[in-house]
């Protein structure tokens, strides 16, 4: 069995995967804890990274408990949020602050002034990234200067930096390794695509100490031994991967022109572009789609930084769900959205527009406007921002997709992966089995632990499909009102917004 620790922005949650001499994976147990979010401001988004530290701990006890006992385990592997960042010290082994989280903008001012400086260019070349507070580097600054002491003592090596699977990694071998994957690496912007190691030039530019930093390995590699203590044996840790690139290889879609979306929190497409990293024209992200047995193979990112979330808002903010599952019933109210249209751009928007001031913004409401129309919103934002990405894809010479294949929470919303078919005009694929992020980590650490021969075979249970059946007309009506929608939310977020504007 492999215990896969799948460590997302809202919980915790560890998955016992049974591996048959086929290679097929049988989920067994599970145990899930709800992550605490903190919002110290606006724009500000935060972890405990105890309590993260905590919360896979007992998870992962559980669900060897559920299993039969650590003896039935072969290895660990590990996927998580990406991006988010923690500082901890490497005596004690205990954070020093809240993590920084992905959607976090505080170090918007920062990186506009390296852009402003000139620096964008080198920083894209060098690792695929443009320049925005989304990616680990300024933030790992920001702690450095937030807690007193820290640069100096990480120049040193005694406070240290890394992402989640770093952190994880550290307190499950007992402060014995400090290493992180490759596609965890390629979000920080300090890391070489091409050679995949870090660069000092850029580590200097963002002002963290590269002693402070773990080493990088292969996804598949073994990255460390669990503590016998935690679990009455030890285990290696044989697979690692940040959650989109494991979704990735749990789809399969490990072949150039190969493309998968996840829908969570944020949204992330990831297309498969080959051995060689493409630069992408049209704000993509240029990163690792995964490293294992001999292979390196590159991507192009599309990042929607709030998906699931903005159904979230609808639940918890407006109240006009009590359950997030009543949003399908109540879109398919409407015969259609009334000209509503709703972008979220609660903590900025991605890929392509990259407008980290923006902020979430509706239009087109009328009198007649109600709950179901900001429902119906919130869902097919999905499916335009999904459309932008696939543009941007194609601009950058990628090739056009006849099937995308999605998972995530919001996939079980047969309306809104209808509206993904429609609005994109493409097939929407959705494997029976949900959890991609955990069969990537779980694939990632039997293949390198040599439970497999391959890192991916396809499983025995039909997918979902949903084919296009819009009509041109509608579609580019629609899409028409999508963007003036965006183009609102970008100019309300200008500084100079407001007076004669």
């Amino acid at each position: 069995m492999i215990l896969a620790i799948d460590q997302g922005t809202t919980s915790t949650r560890a998955i016992a995967f049974e591996v048959s001499p086929q290679g097929a994976f049988n989920p067994v147990a599970v145990s899930q804890i709800e992550l605490a979010q903190h919002f110290p401001q606006s724009g500000w988004v935060e972890h405990d990274a105890a309590e993260i530290w905590r919360a896979t701990l007992q998870t992962c006890r559980e669900v060897v408990r559920k299993a039969g006992g650590v003896g039935r385990f072969a290895a660990v592997g590990i996927t998580n949020q990406r991006e988010t960042s923690v500082i901890w010290d490497a005596a004690t082994g205990e954070p020093l602050h809240r993590a920084v989280v992905w959607q976090d903008r505080r170090t918007a001012e920062a990186t506009g002034r390296l852009a402003a400086a000139g620096h964008e260019a080198m920083v894209q070349a060098a690792t695929g990234l443009i320049l925005d507070p989304y990616f680990s580097a300024s933030k790992y600054a920001w702690l450095l200067d937030a807690v007193p002491g820290a640069r100096e003592r990480a120049t040193r090596g005694e406070v240290l930096l890394g992402t989640i699977d770093a952190w994880l990694i550290w307190k499950l071998t007992g402060g014995q390794a400090h290493v992180t994957d490759a596609t965890n690496a390629a979000r920080t912007s300090l890391m070489d695509l091409a050679t995949l190691q870090w660069r000092p030039d850029l580590c200097d530019l963002f002002g963290v100490p590269i002693q402070a930093l773990p080493e990088i390995k292969t996804c598949d590699a073994l990255l460390g031994t669990t503590d016998p203590a935690l679990f009455g044996r030890a285990l290696p840790i044989h697979g690692a991967a940040g959650d989109q690139q494991a979704a990735l290889v749990g789809h399969g879609a490990l072949n150039p022109g190969d493309a998968k979306i996840t829908y969570g929190t944020g949204a992330f497409l990831v297309a498969n572009v080959g051995d060689r990293p493409v630069a992408s024209t049209s704000r993509l992200l240029g990163t690792m789609a995964y490293a294992a047995g001999g292979t390196v193979d590159y991507a192009l990112e599309g990042s929607i930084f709030s998906a699931g979330s903005a159904i979230q808002w609808l639940r918890d903010g407006l109240k006009v769900l009590s359950d997030s599952r009543q949003s399908e019933a109540l879109a398919q109210t409407l015969k259609d959205n009334g000209g509503v249209y709703l972008v979220p751009g609660f903590t900025g928007l991605g890929a392509p527009w990259w407008e980290p001031e923006a902020r979430g913004t509706v239009v087109g409401l009328t009198r007649d406007s109600g709950p179901a129309h900001m429902v119906r919103a919130a869902l097919e934002s999905l499916a335009y921002q999904t459309r932008d990405l696939l543009d941007a894809l194609k601009k950058d010479g990628a090739p056009p997709l006849k099937r995308l294949k999605v998972d995530g929470g919001v996939t079980a919303n047969a309306f809104a992966m209808q509206f993904v078919a429609d609005i994109c005009e493409v097939e929407v694929e959705r494997p029976a089995f949900q959890e991609m992020t955990a069969m990537g980590a779980a694939r990632l650490a039997a293949y390198g632990v040599g439970l497999t021969s391959e890192l991916w075979t396809p499983p025995a249970e039909a997918p979902a499909v949903w084919r296009p059946r819009m009509g041109e007309a509608e579609r580019a009506r629609l899409l028409k009102g999508w963007r003036g929608a965006v183009k609102a939310a970008i100019i309300a977020a200008a500084p100079d917004a407001g007076g004669d504007a």
